[in-house]
Formats: structure tokens, sequence, C-alpha cells
């Protein structure tokens, strides 16, 4: 194996080779979730005319305080037809539309009703109204090129007009689990068999980055014609995942099959704990990740690097990893070669790792969420230092 890369170097490298596949246009009620090609430019003003921020009357602001006439009614999509002069008063809703010569609302609450008439107390000018345009004008971005859209923008597009928006392709991918011991979970195991989890933890994984409909390959044995058929097909998928057999073992049959497909080595090696013996390729546009056979490891250098990489193959702005800031609650021991990603549950920003951290322990990973980030080093960590943190 080469010389092992950082974490930095490696995630720098897969950004490099990750680029968008290509745009379309999603409906605004299914762009949760995806990254604006284009920015998003509101379609009218909104407000899009002067409307009452709450029940109450519409006034002139010269005549209060004083006894006004009610002169008529505008409720939320049923304008009043009217035009205030002196002395005038429009009972209204909030959310509608304030008439003509109004230039103020006087909530309900100040105001004494009087039959056809209303006493209101003094009112500013101005007061209680939305003005059109307040919140946004017709052509201003609401959204920018590079965006992933959450609940917030697609209420914001909506509202600002916007029926359909530009956005990249998400990218296919296909996952592959090798090893001739694995045994689908349920079925009996013979001596030396174990159940095979990579690749539900990885589809899972996917679908929370978005990917819904993963090409599952399911698990191969080390069997060079079955591999060679099983990673030809994911070949034709935008990123190809794979776990197990990327190591030195002389069952790792991976990297040789990856140089005989035409697959270009990137990296093969990243100084971090668990997840070194990750591999890194490119065939034509399709990225392929190598991925540790160790559960943990797997779940770590997907949560590295490939989610980064699903990030920029999307066209996301930044796609690097979202680290978040966290105190440790222990002491913990540093590697002097290698950064790790320690399992440990954090709760209000206290981060604490779980017990049992060997790469192959992913049942005592599944009662953490968050890898904490500790940076290779001489001595301690102390309780207190201040680290990095993936929500996972």
């Amino acid at each position: 194996m080469s010389e092992l890369l950082t974490v930095e170097q490696a995630i720098a490298a897969v950004v490099e080779h990750a680029a968008p596949r290509g745009t379309h246009d999603v409906e605004i009620d299914r762009a949760f979730g995806r990254v604006l090609a284009l920015d998003a430019r509101a379609a009218v003003d909104l407000p899009p005319f002067d409307s009452s921020a709450m029940d109450g009357y519409a006034v002139r602001s010269a005549d209060s305080p004083g006894e006004l006439k009610v002169v008529g009614h505008s409720a939320a999509g049923h304008p009043a037809q009217i035009e205030l002069h002196g002395g005038d008063a429009v009972n209204i809703s909030t959310g509608a539309v304030v008439p003509d010569g109004a230039d103020a609302v006087i909530e309900v609450e100040r105001v004494q009703e009087k039959g056809d008439a209303v006493v209101v107390e003094r009112v500013a000018e101005r007061a209680n109204i939305r003005l059109r345009g307040g919140d946004v004008a017709a052509g201003t971005v609401v959204a920018q090129a590079g965006t992933r859209l959450g609940p917030s923008h697609v209420g914001a597009l909506a509202a600002a007009g916007v029926a359909r928006v530009s956005s990249f392709e998400r990218p296919r991918v296909a996952v592959l689990s090798t090893g001739s011991e694995l045994r689908p979970p349920g079925t009996p195991l013979a001596p030396g068999q174990i159940y095979e989890s990579n690749s539900l933890l990885l589809a899972a994984q996917l679908r929370s980055a978005g990917i819904e409909s993963p090409d599952v390959l399911g698990a191969v044995p080390d069997d060079e014609a079955a591999l060679r058929a099983a990673l030809e097909r994911g070949l034709q998928a935008d990123v190809l995942l794979t776990s197990g057999g990327v190591s030195v073992g002389p069952h790792d049959l991976l990297k040789r099959l990856f140089d005989e497909l035409g697959v270009q080595r990137v990296f093969w090696g990243v100084a971090v704990r668990p997840g070194k013996p990750l591999f890194f390729g490119v065939r034509d546009r399709t990225l392929v990740f190598g991925l540790p056979g160790n559960p943990v490891s797997t779940l770590v250098g997907f949560e590295l690097f490939v989610r980064t990489a699903l990030r920029a193959c999307e066209g996301e702005a930044d796609p690097q990893p979202r680290f978040a800031p966290g105190r440790l609650a222990t002491p913990l021991q540093r590697n002097a070669q290698r950064d790790e990603l320690v399992r440990a549950g954090v709760q209000a920003g206290l981060v604490t790792p779980v017990g049992g951290q060997e790469s192959h322990m992913i049942v005592r990973a599944a009662a953490a969420n968050a890898l904490a980030f500790i940076p290779r080093g001489e001595g301690s960590l102390h309780a207190g230092d201040h680290v990095s943190y993936l929500p996972v």
C-alpha cells in the first residue's frame, strides 16, 4: 500500500473528482432535499399586496383617535371594493387586502364597537400593515444555486410563486458486499459464517442522503468470476460502493479487479482509524469506493468520504463533512499516526465515547449518535477539551 493520505487530503481528492451529472426541472412539491442548479427567484412580490397583520379595522391614521363609520369588510381572499375617505373604517381580517385610502390597521382589542360605527384609539401610520414586497420583491433570489432545499426553502419558494426549480440530478448508486462468509440475516449459519450487514447499513445511509433507491447487488463470494460480473454491473452506476476485499490478504481481490476493469486509482489508504484500507478510484465518470469490510469502518468511510462525494455530485455548494463543536466528557488517548473517529453519544454538546471501539463492533456503535474526530498526535485529550463530531 502506498503512503497514506490524511483525512483532509482524501476528502479533497474525493471532491476534486466528484461533479454533478446533469440538471432537470422539479415540481416544487417534490423539491425537498434537492440541490438547486440555478438561482430560484420570486415570481411575485411577497406579500403581493398591502395586507393586515391582524383582525381589526383599516383606517386613516389622521382620523385617530375618534369615532368612525364602518363602510365595509375586507376578508382574506375577498377584498373590500372600497376606497376610504375621511371618517371611514373597514372591518378587516388577518391577511386581507388593506383598502385604498387606509394607511393603518388598529387591532380589534383597541376599538369600541357602536352599531355601524367604531371608536378607535390613536394609531400610527403603517401600524399593523404588511407592506407589499416587505418579505421579498419579485425577481429577487429566494434560494441560491448550490443550496440544498430544506422545508423552509420549499415553503418560501411556494409562497413566492415558484412552481418549478432547476435541480441537479441525484447520482445512481450501486452497493456490493464481498465475502464468502456472508449470509443473509435470519438464515442458519454454518461454522465460520456471519450475517451480512454492510449492504443494509450502506443502503440506509444512502437513503439518509436522499438516494431513495440504491441498486443493492447483494453479497458476492470471493470468486473472481462472480466478483467481476457484479463489478461490471455496478460500474454502470454513477457511484459504486463495495465493502470488503480491499486489504492485502489472499482473498482480497477487488484492487486487482478494479485495475483490470479500468478503474483508475486515486488513493488506497487513509491515515484514519477505523477505515485505513479505503480505496477510491474513477472509471470515466463513475466514482468507486472500496470500503473496508468491518462494519464500523464502512460506516465511518461513508460518513467521511461517500456522503461528501454524493453532496458534490448533487452540486451542493459546500460538500464537506458537517462537523459540529462539542466538549469531551472523559479523557481520550490520541493516536500518534492516525486521526480517529470515536463512536460517542452527544447530549447538549457533551461528547461521551461509548464502550467498545473496535471496528467490528457495530452493535456497540449503534449506541452512538456521533463520530467524534480525534486528531492524530501525542498524549491525551482531557475532559472539557473542545472536539468536533459528525452526527450520525
